[in-house]
């Protein structure tokens, strides 16, 4: 459509200078003593124009020519400059590729490269971000090749061109290369040094999720549970891994902070800093019950601890796997000790809905035990050993028959019960 409009522009053009030259009777006449010239105006007009365009083309061809050596100097450093993006590419690229000897030999080179144009008083604007990337390349070819003497020399470097209090793009230049020598002490097992790099960070760059995953990691190394238990939440939270992942690393996360407390006291802070979902998990509740035994706590308090798992095993028997049902009555007969009215009311409604149930009948029977109903024990213990399957269970339940038949001066039973206690020892 353009296109046509101009044709018809032109065309109109065209027509009226026709016109205009057709019906122009118009003369211009020279005095020029003794001569005298007439020209038509046409003519005139002709030659001013034919003049206008000579003398323009002779002015732009001198110009042209004038500015050679200017031309020729920028494209020389137009070709310099090509080349130090050059080198820089091809380092990034040897870099991501593991070549790191080239990779750092190309980042000297744009270094040089960009000094050269220094010289030459032709920086190109972004002269300070181009350097900041050049040594961090240089530094991280040296980090793979151990030369932390050469790396540390190039973070400097490039700290230095990246101020704290420099422009946005400084900014996010220094947070690269702070979060980059983090992920190096990282790799030197230096997790003081991380966490030192990461502290330097502003408090937006620290909550990012790449600044995350390092400070999880030292504290980890640190062997930090509460600060890596902290940073493992924000990173779900901010779904820095998948469901799966993320839980199974806050239950490691939290499974370590409960087997790193010492005391009953110290294991109780612990435990309530959880989630209320959280003591409900079986991978949770189960060894933080055994672990408050074993420290001498409240039996009481472990079994408050074990009850949501509890009533969860009853209302749906395939809600623990194997290995999980086993620990938890195992954890359920080691704080039996001075056990109540309620809970053993629980029990007994749990057997009398199952009868004929091995696990129930041996945890009846440990209760049994402990509150010295010893032929109900011995009963109980005695129909669950014919049933049950698994090892821990069968060995507790004939050790206490050997104690019960000891207790009733029965040598040969007592020595059968401890020979097929020793027989399912795991």
């Amino acid at each position: 459509m353009r296109a046509a409009l101009w044709f018809a522009g032109l065309f109109c053009l065209a027509v009226a200078g026709a016109l205009f030259a057709g019906t122009n009777q118009g003369a211009v006449t020279l005095f020029w003593p003794p001569y005298r010239v007439d020209l038509s105006l046409n003519m005139v007009m002709a030659l001013l124009l034919s003049a206008f365009v000579i003398l323009y083309g002779a002015l732009r061809g001198f110009a042209a020519l004038v500015s050679l050596p200017l031309q020729a100097k920028r494209w020389r450093l137009q070709q310099r400059e090509r080349n130090m993006h050059q080198a820089l590419l091809e380092s990034l690229t040897h870099l991501h590729a593991g070549r790191f000897l080239r990779a750092r030999k190309a980042a000297l080179q744009s270094l040089q490269l960009e000094e050269g144009l220094s010289h030459d008083k032709a920086t190109v604007s972004y002269r300070e971000q181009l350097r900041t990337i050049a040594h961090m390349a240089a530094a991280d070819s040296s980090h793979a090749l151990q030369d932390r003497s050469t790396r540390d020399q190039h973070l400097e470097a490039a700290l230095e061109l990246a101020p704290f209090n420099g422009s946005a793009q400084q900014q996010e230049l220094r947070e690269g290369a702070q979060m980059r020598s983090a992920r190096w002490a990282l790799d030197d097992r230096d997790a003081a040094g991380a966490m030192e790099r990461l502290g330097q960070l502003p408090h937006g760059a620290a909550r990012r999720t790449v600044a995350l995953r390092i400070k999880l990691k030292a504290s980890r190394l640190a062997q930090q549970t509460g600060p890596a238990l902290e940073t493992a939440r924000l990173l779900a939270k901010h779904k820095a891994f998948s469901p799966e992942a993320a839980g199974s690393l806050l239950r490691s996360l939290l499974l370590e902070q409960l087997h790193q407390a010492y005391d009953p006291a110290q294991l109780k802070t612990a435990w309530a800093q959880l989630e209320t979902h959280e003591q409900h998990m079986p991978e949770l509740a189960i060894p933080a019950a055994r672990r408050l035994v074993a420290l001498g706590g409240s039996s009481a308090t472990a079994r408050e601890w074990l009850l949501p798992v509890w009533e969860e095993q009853l209302r749906n028997p395939q809600a623990l796997n194997q290995s999980q049902s086993v620990l938890l009555f195992l954890a359920l007969q080691e704080c039996l000790e001075d056990v109540d009215g309620p809970w053993l009311a629980r029990i007994e409604n749990a057997l009398r809905s199952a009868p004929h149930q091995p696990r129930l009948q041996y945890l009846a029977g440990m209760a049994c035990l402990q509150r010295q109903l010893w032929g109900k024990a011995q009963q109980l213990l005695r129909q669950c050993t014919a049933q049950l399957k698994d090892e821990a269970l069968l060995h507790s339940a004939w050790k206490a028959l050997a104690i019960l038949a000891e207790h009733h001066e029965a040598p040969d039973e007592a020595a059968h019960a401890w020979k097929q206690a020793a027989l399912h020892t795991k």
